[in-house]
């Protein structure tokens, strides 16, 4: 595990979406720039083959589909410059929440704004390390937590403060959790590839200028601590994913806020992985008959 370097799911020119190895252009480490791909036969948790048959990528899907991805869970509040931005204290322990699995997207499609989360305005960005499970485990030790860890993607926590802090009852995931509002990937670079996850520059451009620009170094909680506090009591599934939080510069932090709008494009990128560039669309009102 794993036997691939680069793991996307794509469309290629025909056929049903398929799993693949990216081949990168030279000179580059964003698999958002694969244009081709070796073929994956087999299962991405366990036994597969990447096959010397070549394919065209004529779109990027979520790396991994829906079927094959168990729980979603998301850590806030992760990254110290962002506690302190946000006016909180640094938590003691991981501060844990859900995104239902309808929130997963694709890289590259739009982040869907339903109306209920037009007004009033606090539509935010968060870029995060997105860290997937691909081992069964229990009560995972600290020192073995990566072995248990298939690859890394990035991905948007994209998040309503309106609905989470003041209308969620205490409870984060009903601002967070609306369909389309995990895009991740744009593929899982293998876990062999990056031995320190600890290491890695994170960020976000919003309409071409950058909003975030942090380090995973900043994590309270590394992904290995992660990994293995939630494993505690708690069966870690092949196929779970764990959004790691984010780095300062969110909208809500800044003084006037920078809150997302219709038609804006957010670009999240991470270190040795690539980007993720989504274009934020409002529902349009249906005119009734």
């Amino acid at each position: 595990m794993p036997g691939f370097s680069r793991l996307i799911r794509f469309l290629s020119a025909t056929g049903p979406a398929r799993y693949g190895d990216a081949i990168l252009p030279p000179g580059t480490t964003d698999i958002s720039r694969a244009t081709r791909a070796r073929i994956i036969k087999g299962d991405v948790f366990g036994k597969l083959e990447v096959t010397d048959e070549i394919a065209e990528v004529k779109q990027l899907l979520a790396p991994l589909a829906r079927e094959d991805v168990k729980t979603v869970r998301c850590l806030g509040l992760n990254y110290e410059q962002h506690a302190r931005e946000s006016k909180l204290p640094i938590p003691s322990y991981p501060i844990l929440f859900y995104k239902p699995a309808t929130a997963l997207s694709s890289p590259i499609f739009p982040i869907p704004i339903p109306l209920p989360a037009q007004d009033p305005p606090g539509l935010d960005y968060e870029c995060e390390l997105v860290a997937v499970i691909g081992r069964r485990g229990t009560n995972i030790p600290e020192s073995q937590a990566l072995d248990h860890v298939l690859g890394y993607a990035v991905g948007n926590d994209v998040s309503h403060r309106e609905w989470q802090l003041a209308r969620g009852g205490g409870q984060w995931s009903l601002g967070k959790g609306f369909d389309g509002w995990a895009p991740f990937g744009p593929g899982i670079v293998a876990q062999n590839l990056i031995p320190d996850p600890q290491s890695l520059r994170i960020g976000t451009r919003l309409n071409g200028q950058v909003v975030q620009d942090g380090s995973t170094a900043d994590m309270i909680f590394s992904v290995a601590k992660t990994v293995s506090f939630l494993s505690q009591g708690t069966t870690l599934l092949p196929g779970d994913l764990i959004f790691t939080g984010t780095p300062q510069g969110v909208g809500m932090g800044r003084t006037p806020p920078l809150w997302l709008r219709d038609g804006d494009v957010v670009e999240v990128s991470l270190e040795g992985v690539g980007s993720c560039t989504n274009r934020v669309e409002f529902e349009k009102v249906r005119a009734r008959l």
